[in-house]
């Protein structure tokens, strides 16, 4: 599920609270090349409908600036916070943006017909070069790309207090989850749970449980068996995913590794979970979650965040996939009027290494291209975090903002519950497999 959607779900609850390298045969319309297909010229005005709002959209709005000035093409940004619902309402009625910026493939893909293909707006094998793999897969649909990101989520990071985890002495870069399990039991010879984890989220309680599955199923099975299974080309309680929740289960469900066990896992908020860790004496060291938690940590944190807090990459799992796998997640630009040579220059922009200077300025926003500048990120933990999944060797979507709504928005949290709650691993995936819509 999108970020922006947990995070509105979320707020409901807590008031005022704020790839593998694309084969080379897919492409947009049937060619890398930037072929239009016949292109009309632009009026000098093009709309945008996002789900931006507030500070974001005037972060937003302020990287377009020195484009609009420079090209004299204006843009009309318009953001709507229930955008899946309203893009729907305005391609159905014909009245669709120029360009709209999805915060879910699943979303996008829906109106593929509607959309034109990316390679009929832009050069593909440009932006290829320079994006982390892994983005452009989750845009393809019969052989198609149909949108690209210009903005980009790494979930795979685990955070940690950073005075109090340096008096350990332990290792900051562990080369494998087994490594890490040595790090975590020598937390819990100290006394210290090892792990900080909230997955209470209102009525989207249990999404922070599919993350850790994911996780879990890139490092063990790797990317392929992943999209199949996101795909439903294997079953949703195939033997791999039972090994992967298994070994999730040694973290969530075993007495010690979690600060307040199951029923605290439940009835904390995702937003607090790392609180404790940042006590005088953390009562919790580690907590995996994506690089938007900053906004969450206390306003002391917040106010020196690279004196506060550090991250490392959650690493492979020995015995699986050999390279170091980054799940996260994206904003996706697609084209509703493509054959526009105002829309088209736009696109370009967007999806470029070039866009996002002033967003990165101002805090909560990742470029998804390696040859960003990283110099414009307002700290050093966000260079850091930029760096880890620019060297990563596959970068995956969130599987749940994949799947079909009604599992990976419904059973799949649901029923993560239940396995945290006591339910075993083949149960619980069973459960899950036999919602999944039979057509």
């Amino acid at each position: 599920m999108s970020t922006r959607r947990r995070f509105r779900l979320a707020t409901i609850g807590l008031g005022a609270a704020s790839a593998m390298v694309l084969s080379g045969c897919l492409s947009g319309g049937g060619s890398d090349n930037n072929s239009s297909g016949g292109e009309s010229k632009g009026d000098g005005t093009v709309t945008i409908l996002g789900a931006f709002g507030g500070a974001e959209k005037e972060a937003f709005v302020a990287s377009l600036k020195e484009f609009e000035s420079s090209s004299g093409i204006t843009i009309d940004y318009t953001d709507d916070q229930d955008f899946a619902t309203t893009i729907k309402a305005k391609v159905n009625s014909g009245a669709a943006p120029d360009i709209g910026l999805f915060p879910q493939p699943g979303g996008l893909l829906e109106l593929s017909d509607d959309i034109t293909p990316l390679g009929d707006v832009l050069d593909v094998n440009a932006i290829k070069s320079t994006l982390i793999p892994g983005f452009l897969e989750a845009t393809t649909k019969g052989g198609n790309i149909y949108g690209a990101p210009m903005r980009m989520a790494v979930k795979s990071l685990v955070w940690y207090p950073k005075d109090a985890y340096d008096e350990t002495g332990l290792s900051k870069e562990p080369a494998s989850i087994q490594e890490l399990q040595g790090i975590t039991d020598k937390l819990k010879a100290d006394t210290k749970a090892p792990w900080c984890m909230g997955w209470e989220s209102d009525q989207a309680t249990g999404w922070v449980g599919t993350d850790w599955l994911e996780e879990y199923v890139l490092r063990v099975n790797g990317p392929d068996v992943y999209d199949q299974w996101v795909k439903h080309e294997i079953p949703f309680n195939d033997p791999q995913i039972v090994k992967a929740l298994d070994e999730f289960g040694k973290i969530a469900k075993t007495n010690g590794e979690v600060f307040g066990g199951a029923k605290g896992i439940l009835n904390t908020g995702f937003a607090d979970a790392m609180n404790p860790a940042f006590k005088a004496k953390p009562d919790c060291m580690l907590m995996r979650q994506g690089n938007f938690a900053t906004g969450f940590f206390p306003d002391q944190v917040q106010a020196d965040l690279d004196g506060s807090v550090g991250t490392f990459v959650f690493p492979p799992f020995q015995g699986g996939y050999t390279g170091q796998p980054i799940l996260g997640g994206g904003d996706l630009a697609a084209a509703f009027n493509g054959g526009d040579s105002d829309v088209k220059q736009v696109m370009e922009f967007l999806t470029s290494d070039k866009f996002g200077g002033e967003w990165a300025a101002a805090g909560g926003w990742l470029s998804p291209h390696k040859t960003f500048d990283a110099s414009q990120y307002a700290d050093e933990t966000t260079r850091n975090i930029a760096t880890l999944a620019a060297d990563a060797d596959v970068f995956r979507f969130d599987a749940s903002d994949l799947m079909p709504k009604e599992v990976g928005s419904g059973t799949f949290w649901t029923g993560m519950v239940d396995w945290v709650s006591g339910e075993s691993s083949q149960k619980t995936l069973d459960a899950i497999e036999a919602s999944w819509p039979k057509s």
